[in-house]
């Protein structure tokens, strides 16, 4: 199905983020020709992408763009401030203000926009560069029916998206699924190291971790079964897993770990959007 916009898509930060999404909506058939591009300096990758569509990156948006279907939000949140009161002063009734940037809450834009603009404030991760990200969304009360559904389309361009009723529950999905994607590097690290340590070869150590990661990953991407299902149908009692997991279940275990580090980064990100 080709995706249409009622008017200009604005994306005000092309970096790796941006790219991706602005990929996998052309892929979708977005024509290039409503997309514009808000980037001084975007990543060498994304400049050719941007270049092959035919698609320019400036440093500021025309004032002749007027009322976009769509304002784009996907810079880093520090330049915030400096990037989106401009871009506010082209947003149309009709306008959906979509955030991508960490930590900016919805009252942050509104207090640049018009009474009644809509606005959704969502939290990828970086799966989204290979299409399997996730994606949580939370909306103003003026987001309509048609402006959720348009911001499910873009979004689910690089995988799932889920939407929360409470804009206080972005901390949380923040420290699960935004930063998530590090914790599971660490433990490929983790794993590596380990084999290491019990006398593999570096090269061989790091390519057993990464292969057991991924696969283990896709393993519970495409399966029925719970993951504790699947880590229970790995384990035999008494044998090599089980004797691991005494240790990584144990007092405190693993799991502890994950509460308490969740935990901090939730923490955090509600000091960073005060």
């Amino acid at each position: 199905m080709t995706l249409k916009l009622d008017g200009p898509l604005v994306v005000a930060g092309a970096g790796k983020m941006g790219g991706a999404l602005l990929e996998g909506l052309l892929a979708r058939g977005l024509d290039p020709g409503q997309v514009v591009v808000q980037d001084p300096a975007p990543p060498a990758d994304v400049a050719d992408f941007l270049a092959r569509h035919g698609i320019a990156a400036e440093a500021g948006i025309a004032s002749l763009v007027r009322s976009p279907a769509i304002i784009l939000v996907a810079v880093k949140p520090q330049v915030i401030e400096t990037v989106f009161p401009p871009l506010a002063r082209h947003a149309g009734p009709a306008t959906l203000v979509l955030s991508i940037a960490a930590g900016k809450t919805i009252a942050g834009f509104e207090a640049h926009l018009a009474p009644g603009t809509a606005v959704v404030r969502a939290m990828p991760n970086t799966p989204a560069a290979v299409g399997r990200g996730i994606t949580a969304c939370v909306g103003n009360r003026h987001v309509t029916h048609h402006q959720r559904q348009l911001a499910n389309e873009l979004l689910s361009a690089v995988g799932e998206v889920v939407w929360v009723e409470r804009e206080q529950l972005m901390d949380a999905v923040t420290a699960v699924s935004g930063s998530g994607p590090a914790y599971v590097f660490l433990l490929a690290e983790c794993l590596a190291e380990a084999g290491r340590a019990a006398g593999l070869e570096p090269q061989l150590a790091d390519r057993l971790a990464r292969a057991t990661v991924s696969g283990s990953g896709e393993l519970l991407n495409r399966s029925d079964l719970s993951a504790a299902e699947l880590r229970k149908n790995v384990t035999s009692p008494g044998g090599t897993t089980a004797a691991a997991l005494s240790v990584l279940m144990g007092e405190p275990g693993l799991k502890e770990l994950l509460i308490e580090a969740v935990a901090a980064a939730a923490a955090r990100g509600r000091e960073l959007s005060k």
